[in-house]
């Protein structure tokens, strides 16, 4: 006999406990830059307050009002919903901020359509592939199709430029299609070939290669490219086992440009120290970890793998952050989700929380 799953408190209360913890960095880090650009300290707090409040109804219409199955029938129209807003991107409606167009201007607000394109991929790959998963084992016929979608998406966002949103929708795709069953031998291609393809694109672009060539020695261009990364150094260093207490850090203030975005890893160092930032990980480690936990409990294929795509793009960003933060990866512009400011990013992830919290209430479990 077997029962309804239950709802998923762990999972819960751990994301919503990343968004308290975001709502208070964003303002902690940003009260003085906003200051100092708006002569409002609360602008980038009331703007993510209120963001955060949408992602929170978003988060539970998905858990409770949407069923599993629509999104498998309108994967197809999610998806090329995001390829026509990522083209509407590139054309004069394309809004530009610091050398990159990725954002829409509505009524006032911007999103980014990449943003959206993640959850489209996850929907479309994962419903077409649940259908197909013995085709994945034919390299042309069965991942072809797949690749190729991935490389509309991924061409769209890389002409913005955003070279890491598009590694990230990759090393999503990839997760489903491993997930999947996807042969190792395909999946060791495919990251010969990507890591080529990201070699090529680091040296056909200058930002991209001065970015590189401070990563491998941030004080050799503390003034230029490494200089956000040095703050970052600092910060952390500054931090030490406690922390220095909140709202009390300088790195923040316009040391680092931005704080309450990419960086604002180092201010939750700074301020809470080792500790502070290991209890920021674990919340992580146990997001990630029920999130695996629920797509090994689905029972139908199209949950499974929707459930992995979601877990892989918070694993991957979350990496990606920590990794440019800590000087472990090249600077590169990816959020840490629910923590940094931003706000297509933080609705658009709660929503996709509510999704692995409806599939983990409608897995079934045997009873004894």
């Amino acid at each position: 006999m077997k029962k309804k799953g239950s709802f998923d408190y762990i999972l819960f209360i751990s994301v919503i406990l990343l968004v308290l913890i975001g709502i208070t960095m964003v303002f902690s880090s940003s009260y003085y830059y906003s200051m100092v650009k708006w002569n409002d300290k609360y602008y980038f707090f009331r703007r993510n307050t209120i963001m955060c409040i949408i992602g929170f109804i978003a988060m539970m219409s998905s858990t409770f009002i949407f069923r599993i199955k629509m999104y498998k029938r309108l994967s197809g129209v999610i998806l090329l919903g995001s390829i026509v807003l990522l083209a509407l991107v590139l054309t004069p409606l394309g809004t530009t901020y610091n050398n990159s167009t990725r954002w829409l201007k509505f009524m006032g607000y911007t999103f980014m359509p990449s943003e959206v394109a993640k959850l489209g991929m996850i929907c479309f790959i994962s419903a077409s592939v649940s259908n197909n998963t013995k085709k994945l084992k034919n390299l042309i016929s069965g991942l072809g199709p797949y690749l190729v979608v991935t490389g509309i998406v991924c061409g769209l966002i890389l002409l913005e430029p955003d070279m890491s949103t598009s590694v990230t929708i990759a090393g999503i795709v990839f997760a489903i299609l491993y997930v999947a069953g996807m042969r190792y031998s395909h999946l060791a291609l495919f990251g010969i070939l990507g890591s080529g393809l990201l070699y090529v694109l680091i040296n056909s672009s200058d930002y991209r290669y001065a970015r590189w060539i401070s990563f491998m020695d941030p004080f050799k261009y503390k003034l230029t490219f490494g200089w956000q990364i040095i703050q970052s150094l600092y910060a952390f260093g500054a931090g030490g086992l406690f922390g220095v207490g909140l709202g009390q850090s300088t790195q923040n203030k316009l040391y680092i440009s931005e704080p309450q975005n990419d960086f604002i890893l180092a201010t939750i160092g700074e301020e809470f120290g080792f500790i502070g930032t290991l209890f920021v990980m674990m919340l992580f480690f146990i997001v990630i970890w029920r999130g695996i936990k629920i797509a090994m409990d689905s029972e139908d294929m199209f949950s499974t793998l929707m459930a992995t795509g979601i877990t892989a793009q918070i694993a991957i960003q979350v990496i990606i952050n920590v990794g440019v933060a800590t000087s472990a990866l090249p600077v590169t512009g990816i959020p840490l989700p629910f923590i940094s400011y931003g706000g297509t990013a933080t609705i658009i992830t709660m929503f996709s929380m509510g999704i692995l919290l409806n599939i983990s209430r409608n897995n079934h479990k045997e009873l004894n």
